[in-house]
């Protein structure tokens, strides 16, 4: 019997996409080219990496749930390294500094979320039990 993956975790993907969205905006709206079309084509790159993340860590969508710090480790670095790959073989530009921002930023993203999130339920479940 084939498993279909679970409708509860693609809220946490489209999470996930808006907030690698949310960083190309920013860091486009610093550069004063901030619109819609060009936070797209900085974000497309890391969009692809972000999928592989999700691909690598939940190939089994039933069984695992997307909110693990682990995971969102795993996300992040496909997001960075496959974007940044991406990004050199494009000639869009791989500087140190963009580096290092978009590193920071995505983790602070793409892992932040998680860890507020299992600090919250640790919380919650040590007042419970």
């Amino acid at each position: 019997m084939t498993s279909r993956p679970s409708t509860k975790n693609w809220p946490l993907l489209i999470l996930d996409v808006a907030l690698v969205i949310i960083f190309a905006a920013i860091g486009r709206a610093s550069h004063d080219s901030g619109n819609l079309a060009g936070a797209l084509d900085t974000a497309w790159p890391f969009l692809i990496g972000t999928a592989t993340g999700w691909i690598v860590a939940y190939y089994n969508w039933d069984r695992l749930v997307p909110v693990t710090v682990p995971s969102g480790v795993t996300v992040w670095i496909c997001t960075v390294a496959i974007g940044m790959l991406l990004r050199h073989q494009m000639d869009l530009g791989t500087a140190v500094p963009f580096i290092i921002v978009a590193s920071l930023t995505l983790a602070a993203f793409l892992i932040g979320w998680r860890a507020i999130r299992h600090l919250i339920v640790r919380q919650r479940n040590a007042a419970t039990g």
